[in-house]
């Protein structure tokens, strides 16, 4: 079996360097006899493109497209319609994996394969972590347990089963939804999920800050948009409890939120305060919950 890894990228090329550089230093086997990464560059101006042309011989398994910013949709159609080989992986470019990622999903493909049953894809785990310089360092918690069917961060699938269902819909052109919708797809014509524990990948992201609090409302609201446009596509009551569009969840929220007493605002103080004593993670757990209030009005403000 050949492999091609489909890595979309935007501005991440600090962390992309660790996630190429752990990608070819992968173990081979019996079932994996040769691998591609196919690199999209969605217009980023971090200087990720030359960065990879001036290192070609430290990376000698990328493949390196280059497209205007379009987002993650798009990039991932380039990739697998450039890709050359039969499986396909999907992560994303702040997933810094381990030596035998490749292999585990590869074996646990072919067992499956073997028994005639393509119609599956393997889902790796996916270990959040704020450690730039040692990722791996990370232990699992139970924070980073995901119930999502299909996630572009950690997946192996067949390239024919992919191109069969349709590619990524572009019309996801803002925050969220895209894979989870392929998902849908997928789920339809009985695609069979099968865990794959061993393929570990570590998820990277910046310590929170106080600073990041614009954006993250910014990213709530694009969410919001895309999550109607999911809907739009699939009125069914699965989608409209993923994307949490019940009077149920609308209750809940707000019930969390003392009605919206509990806002961004209020909180501000005990963020910082907890982000001065180095607990960053607690903190971006407790935005978490007037967060997703915002989600939940932006997305009955819309519907």
């Amino acid at each position: 079996m050949n492999v091609s890894i489909i890595i979309p990228t935007y501005n991440r090329k600090p962390i992309l360097e660790k996630c190429l550089s752990a990608l070819e230093n992968q173990k081979l086997n019996k079932n994996l006899a040769n691998y591609e990464i196919v690199v999209v560059d969605d217009g980023s101006t971090d200087g990720t493109s030359l960065w990879i042309k001036n290192n070609k011989d430290n990376l000698p398994h990328v493949v390196l497209y280059e497209q205007d910013h379009g987002g993650p949709a798009l990039g991932r159609n380039l990739g697998v319609i450039k890709s050359k080989y039969e499986t396909i992986i999907f992560i994303d470019s702040d997933l810094i994996v381990l030596d035998d990622f490749l292999i585990s999903h590869v074996d646990k493909l072919n067992t499956f394969w073997e028994k005639n049953i393509k119609k599956c894809f393997t889902y790796g785990s996916v270990i959040n972590t704020s450690n730039f310089q040692n990722p791996q360092n990370e232990k699992y918690k139970l924070l980073d347990t995901s119930f999502a069917y299909f996630a572009t961060g950690n997946v192996a699938i067949s390239k024919e089963l992919i191109l069969s269902v349709g590619l990524f819909d572009t019309s996801f052109s803002l925050y969220g939804w895209e894979d989870l919708e392929l998902g849908e797809r997928l789920k339809r014509i009985g695609t069979k999920l099968i865990k794959c524990p061993k393929a570990v990948g570590f998820h990277w992201h910046p310590p929170f800050c106080c600073e990041q609090i614009p954006s993250l409302i910014k990213q709530e609201k694009e969410r919001a948009r895309m999550a109607l446009v999911f809907y739009k596509k699939h009125s069914n009551f699965r989608v409209r409890l993923m994307i949490q569009l019940t009077p149920l969840h609308y209750l809940i929220w707000h019930i969390l939120c003392l009605g919206g007493f509990i806002s961004v605002e209020r909180l501000q103080p005990l963020l910082q305060f907890l982000v001065n004593s180095k607990r960053n993670r607690l903190a971006l757990e407790i935005l978490r919950i007037p967060l997703n209030l915002i989600y939940i009005k932006q997305l009955n403000k819309l519907r």
